[in-house]
């Protein structure tokens, strides 16, 4: 773990460690007790592709999967 402080004009820096596995670009997401910063990919879609290459089922057939989960769920 590491530790910065804001700087007079309000920016952060992160290590040069951190930087260098996760990259220079996050999104900000405000938490109860805190914030917590998420690495957005160089390329999204190409990050997106490799999360869901293991994936089998076709958009439509997740779909629907979806769409029968949250009917038996509201008591179909």
């Amino acid at each position: 773990m590491s530790e910065t402080t804001l700087d007079d004009r309000g920016r952060l820096t992160l290590p040069k460690e951190l930087r260098e596995r996760y990259g220079d670009r996050y999104r900000i997401v405000e938490l109860h007790d805190g914030i917590k910063l998420i690495p957005i990919a160089d390329d999204p879609l190409d990050a997106l592709r490799a999360e869901f290459s293991g994936v089998e089922k076709s958009a439509e057939e997740l779909r629907e999967g979806a769409r029968d989960a949250a009917l038996d769920e509201a008591g179909r």
